[in-house]
């Protein structure tokens, strides 16, 4: 089969490797769509401890079970699948008391174990959901980040008529601003400096938009501020945007190098609330019910590109243009010409 293989921090290839066999409680799947993720650049760029290289990254994955493993009852060949990259060791003490996205010893398809950039890919059955019919490749291979904006979504307050400030109008900030919308928001506000990305915002619902936070002119701050970016000057404006008795959500994944600069005192003074969000607990069958409920998030999916565009879609990605990114491992998969073309989408990012 054909795969991206990251042989070393900043080093990818197209590579034609033996296909994977299922282990007992394993599947295989045909690949049909893998989303390109922050962590994908981290991997790349290596940032994460975790990583043995060699590696196929790609956790955001959708396909259909094509190989099953002895002891596999569900889910049946033949069957289509988003599946959950994350899998807790069940034994530690983060999963023991019911935190198993905290556990000291888990296991990632993508990012400690081969993924989804990959013609096909062997993954645990019990991480496979089965979707239901009629769901669009687009909302499939989006059901992984949305389950990680359902746990971030979890994790805060949910009082109805409060005012959200989301930073970054990327694929996490819009699905988060779609979330918070539904659950209750009196307004949802997105700051992006990329102009192109807030106009998408706009189309999605977004009450308001700017460039900066300064232009949205609310003079005592927002209840719940969602900093969807881990950009640090991002972070650090977002702490002092939070009201009185507010709420900070650190969403988007930070360099594990970087540091923040905060006040302390303004944290004790105003009775803030910092937390965090980390990845996925609990959020992927809900994620899964809450696309075939009819949230709309096809219009994120801004590009489709071969396995051999790898390289165009990092360009991409880095330069910020469109959205999301989708590689489509089939060679033969229409997708990769139906919304634009590479040589395009590389030329506009250039521009």
């Amino acid at each position: 089969m054909r795969a991206v293989v990251v042989t070393q921090p900043g080093s990818a290839e197209l590579a034609v490797i033996p296909d994977p066999s299922p282990g007992p409680s394993e599947v295989v799947v045909r690949v049909s769509s893998c989303g390109l993720c922050g962590t994908d650049m981290h991997i790349l760029g290596g940032e994460l401890p975790s990583v043995p290289y060699p590696l196929i990254p790609g956790h955001e994955l959708t396909g259909v079970v094509v190989e099953a493993g002895k002891d596999v009852l569900f889910p049946a060949v033949g069957q289509r699948v988003a599946v959950d990259p994350n899998t807790p060791c069940g034994a530690c003490h983060y999963c023991r008391i019911g935190r198993g996205n905290l556990c000291e010893h888990y296991t990632a398809v993508g990012v400690t174990r081969n993924g989804g950039f990959a013609e096909y890919v062997a993954v645990p059955a019990a991480r496979c959901h089965v979707l239901p019919e009629g769901l669009s490749e687009a909302a499939a291979g989006l059901v992984e980040p949305l389950s990680c904006a359902v746990h971030g979504l979890s994790r805060l307050p949910r009082r109805p008529g409060e005012h959200y400030l989301v930073y970054g109008a990327g694929t996490m900030g819009l699905m988060m601003a779609a979330l918070v919308g539904n659950a209750g928001a009196a307004s949802v506000s997105v700051v992006d400096p990329n102009v192109r990305r807030l106009e998408l915002a706009r189309r999605m619902g977004a009450d308001a938009t700017a460039a900066n936070a300064d232009e949205l002119g609310r003079e005592h701050g927002f209840e719940v501020v969602i900093d969807a970016t881990g950009v640090i000057a991002a972070i650090e404006d977002g702490l002092g945007r939070v009201r009185k008795g507010g709420t900070f959500l650190q969403f988007g994944v930070a360099d594990p190098a970087r540091r923040a600069t905060f006040s302390p005192f303004m944290v004790y003074n105003r009775e803030i609330d910092i937390i965090g969000s980390m990845a996925v607990h609990n959020g992927f069958q809900p994620a899964v019910e809450i696309l075939a409920g009819g949230l709309d998030l096809d219009p994120l999916v801004s590009d489709v590109l071969p396995l051999e565009n790898f390289d165009d879609a990092v360009t991409l990605f880095r330069a910020g243009a469109g959205q999301k990114i989708h590689l489509a491992p089939q060679a033969d998969d229409p997708r990769t010409a139906a919304i634009r073309s590479a040589s395009a989408t590389v030329a506009d990012a250039a521009s």
